[in-house]
């Protein structure tokens, strides 16, 4: 049985020494940052941020979940984070500039 999983949106699985995405079979490790979002389609930022998020006002770091929203998170400077359908509601509205 092969252990599968995702990776930004995209399907992954274990060869039994590295994870490789499904689709193209290449190593996860060292292509993944070349990958666009495997849900809205976006490339990161030149800064590394998610393309979906750009740069979000008074936040650490952040992930959109590509498409899972249990994998979604916002990371505040002081340490706190919200997570899940709450950091998707916070990523909308800092999008949104409000």
């Amino acid at each position: 049985m092969t252990a599968t999983s995702t990776l930004r949106g995209h399907d992954i699985y274990w060869d039994g020494g590295q994870w490789r995405f499904c689709d193209t079979r290449a190593p996860t490790a060292t292509t993944h940052r070349e990958r666009p979002c495997g849900h809205c389609g976006h490339h990161d930022t030149a800064e590394g941020h998610d393309g979906c998020l750009g740069t979000l006002p008074g936040v650490a770091n952040a992930c959109c979940g590509h498409g899972q929203t249990s994998e979604a998170y916002i990371q505040y400077p002081d340490g706190s984070d919200l997570r899940g359908t709450e950091a998707i509601r916070e990523i909308e509205r800092l999008k949104s500039g409000g």
